[in-house]
């Protein structure tokens, strides 16, 4: 078995519980992260790591909607929660390292809460920015390595076992690499002890 496919296997078992579990954090600590990454969001629009659909009712009317991720278990729960709210939008399998979609697909490219369990979140937001529109928004929104090192070294504890048994990472800043591939930063908050950050970032044309 493949390393992507232990994860892809992971992940169609943790879709049973996911939606409880991100309903607690984003009542706890995310907030309305979700409704400002996807009210960002104009024209074409990829969501990477799309998950269960949790983002589906943010998104505003008008926009032209692709979702993709990892796990078929995920993608499941996403297809029943878009019928449910009647909202079109295109879901397909595949692996963030490599979209299956030409360069400049998109006038937006959103990710929240994913780039944390992305094995090569460098890669991942390379190809991001690879298939935007010139002039289009890149929007992420993360947890990310604390503000505070008392706060740092609880998370470095906590991914002594997260990280072997989920690929999830804590200390992880996607605000660098975003930087790191020359993309200006329109827009940044970071909030909860700097454990939330949330960006909008463009392409140059």
């Amino acid at each position: 078995m493949t390393k992507a496919d232990r994860w892809n296997r992971y992940w169609d078992r943790k879709s049973a519980t996911y939606d409880a579990e991100m309903g607690f954090w984003d009542r706890r600590l995310f907030g309305d992260s979700r409704e400002w990454a996807c009210g960002q969001a104009t024209g074409d629009v990829l969501e990477v790591a799309v998950g269960t659909g949790l983002n589906l009712p943010w998104y505003p009317d008008g926009v032209t909607l692709t979702g993709l991720d990892l796990s078929d278990g995920m993608l499941r729960l996403a297809r029943d929660r878009a019928r449910v709210l009647e909202r079109p939008v295109t879901l397909c399998q595949g692996s963030a390292h490599e979209l299956p979609f030409a360069a400049a697909s998109f006038d937006t490219v959103v990710c929240t809460f994913g780039l944390c369990a992305i094995p090569d979140p460098a890669r991942a937001v390379a190809e991001m920015a690879r298939v935007l529109r010139p002039g289009g928004r890149l929007v992420l929104v993360d947890h990310v390595a604390s503000s505070a090192w008392p706060v740092r070294g609880m998370q470095w504890l906590v991914e002594l076992a997260s990280v072997p048994l989920a690929g999830e990472h804590f200390r992880r800043r996607p605000l660098k690499l975003v930087e790191a591939l020359g993309l200006p930063i329109e827009r940044r908050e970071r909030f909860k002890l700097g454990l939330v950050e949330r960006l909008v970032a463009r392409k140059v044309s």
